[in-house]
């Protein structure tokens, strides 16, 4: 494999990592505009890769980091590769930060960048939402339905989130 897909994976997910703000769901937009442009994997295939990462266990962009990096690879390197990266810069500015926690602590500036940046992981979040929804992911009448099912569920009835995931996983076997 050239070593040219190691580059492209690590510095995609060293910028992911680094302008990453608000979590896994946050990510979904700044990874699929990754793969989109590399090319690395279809659009079924990174849906199905968010679902296998939402099924397993740690944070959905280190398990979507993992899942990609083979897939562009087709190595254990390339995940090796992406999962390092996505956490490097993390590592850095916490490393960082912790430094100068004391400093920072009550600082008017900092609450403002995160202030600021609060709005943006919401846009972010609905980003990836609108990308995981088109007509090659089943998302049709039923997948609503079996949604309108669960959100019902879960804050009317307050049943359980692990009985409603396999619920949904055993109806979505029959339905589809």
């Amino acid at each position: 494999m050239e070593i040219e897909v190691y580059i492209q994976l690590f510095i995609s997910f060293f910028k992911i990592g680094l302008f990453g703000f608000g979590g896994g769901y946050a990510i979904l937009a700044l990874i699929k505009y990754e793969i989109d442009y590399y090319g690395w994997i279809s659009q079924s295939e990174f849906t199905d890769i968010i679902a296998i990462s939402q099924m397993t266990p740690g944070p959905i962009g280190i398990n979507s980091a993992t899942y990609v990096g083979y897939a562009a690879s087709g190595t254990v390197l390339g995940s090796v590769v992406a999962t390092f990266a996505i956490v490097l810069p993390s590592f850095i500015i916490m490393i960082t930060l912790v430094r100068f926690f004391f400093y920072l602590q009550g600082n008017k500036y900092m609450e403002w960048a995160l202030l600021g940046l609060r709005p943006i992981v919401i846009g972010l979040i609905g980003a990836a939402a609108v990308v995981l929804l088109n007509k090659d992911n089943f998302v049709d009448y039923k997948s609503f339905i079996i949604f309108g099912a669960v959100f019902l569920l879960t804050f009317k009835y307050k049943v359980h989130p692990i009985i409603l995931i396999v619920l949904a996983g055993v109806v979505g076997f029959f339905v589809y």
